[in-house]
């Protein structure tokens, strides 16, 4: 995989969509991402530094989207980004008397953005997926160990497809991969920030300097380093690269053949996709699985000796599938799941489940989010419908 490089500056002019917090928190400032045209922008600057909350949730709305994902990606956590992200639109509010127009409304927010993510970054321990943390199947008892995991992102929470060129998705979707996110957890907060600003954002090197409070020297010298470490940390081909040359049809047949082999129960089916260094996880619990005799022992000791049904979905530019368990006790299925799968070639290199909070009881203060939560994040329903309505 290619570190994703853009050689100029873009930007999102169009609102993006936007999504409610997972969490409340006291001071919360309105910010807006409305769908139709919205004034000048200099005239919102003029009208919030005015005191106009309004104009001022309008202004930063239309950046929210992909400040969101750059704290992500700094983070590797959604409940971490939107707690930077917070804290920066606060510090925005408060800072708007200070603010001159020597750099665009866009340059500004992602300088107090990535500083906010950097302060909280500096008080976390990386984020980590259990294929990484330690030996597989280890048994840890959670009073053992307690990592802060990865969470996933959805698609649908980038910016807004329709206000960027194919290529500009294409590199949006690349950059929140399991694979480049977890890279960037293992930089120092300072080279990620420098990374993510220079090749994603696609902010110069003047720019980024004056952003951090640094020279342009330390920023090279952190973005020279921060390229060598996550190109070691990453794989030869995107996932971007991966589904491309699959190609929709595949793709979709793909997910098809995954889903049925669970639904029915079929170890073989489900075995004969997966490379023979596969790995199988499922954050938060720190086990995890790899081969094909350990993930055959696996799923028939446990998830196909249940019912299953599935919706499709898209996480971190991947293919993902929502998985849906059926409950005995409420007699009918619930939200249990979100499968992110890892292709290499037409194979699946990895599968990271990632469980809902009712999945991990004995966990819950690593993952507090309920199926149902964390399923319409992906725009999946908290029941799944009948099996023809299942969407793959």
């Amino acid at each position: 995989m290619t570190i994703p490089v853009t050689s100029v500056e873009r930007r999102h002019n169009d609102p993006a969509r936007g999504r409610p917090r997972a969490a409340s928190h006291a001071t919360v400032l309105p910010v807006t991402a409305s769908p139709g045209a919205r004034p000048d922008e200099m005239t919102l600057l003029t009208q919030a530094q005015g005191g106009d909350h309004n104009a001022f949730g309008e202004l930063a709305g239309a950046h929210r989207a992909e400040l969101r994902a750059h704290c992500y990606r700094m983070l590797g956590s959604l409940h971490d980004a939107d707690d930077a992200l917070q804290e920066a639109l606060l510090r925005a509010w408060r800072g708007l008397s200070g603010f001159e127009g020597r750099s665009s409304v866009r340059s500004w927010l992602y300088a107090i953005a990535t500083n906010a993510a950097i302060d909280l970054a500096r008080q976390r321990s990386r984020r980590e997926l259990p294929a990484g943390f330690g030996p597989s199947a280890t048994g840890l008892d959670p009073s053992q160990a307690d990592p802060l995991w990865l969470e996933p992102y959805p698609d649908d929470w980038l910016a807004d497809d329709t206000a960027s060129s194919p290529e500009a998705r294409y590199e949006q979707r690349e950059s929140v991969e399991l694979a480049f996110v977890v890279a960037l957890q293992y930089l120092p907060p300072l080279q990620r920030a420098v990374l993510l600003l220079r090749e994603v954002a696609g902010f110069p090197t003047a720019e980024i300097s004056r952003q951090l409070g640094t020279s342009a020297a330390a920023v090279n010298s952190a973005l020279q380093r921060a390229r060598a470490a996550a190109r070691d940390r990453l794989p030869d081909a995107s996932q971007q690269a991966t589904l491309r040359q699959l190609g929709d049809q595949r793709t979709r047949a793909l997910v098809q053949r995954y889903a049925d082999a669970l639904e029915r129960g079929d170890a073989d089916t489900l075995i004969s996709m997966l490379t023979e260094e596969a790995t199988w996880s499922m954050p938060p619990e720190p086990d995890w699985f790899r081969g094909h005799q350990a993930i055959r022992e696996f799923l028939l000791g446990g998830p196909l000796c249940v019912r299953w049904r599935h919706r499709d979905a898209r996480a971190n530019g991947q293919l993902a599938v929502g998985c849906y368990l059926y409950d005995e006790a409420r007699g009918g299925y619930i939200p249990w799941v979100i499968d992110v799968l890892t292709l290499e070639g037409d194979k699946i290199a990895a599968v990271t489940a990632f469980l809902a909070a009712e999945a991990a009881p004995a966990r819950r203060a690593g993952n507090p989010v309920s199926g149902t939560e964390l399923f319409s994040r992906f725009g999946l329903p908290a029941k799944p419908g009948p099996a023809a309505a299942n969407g793959i």
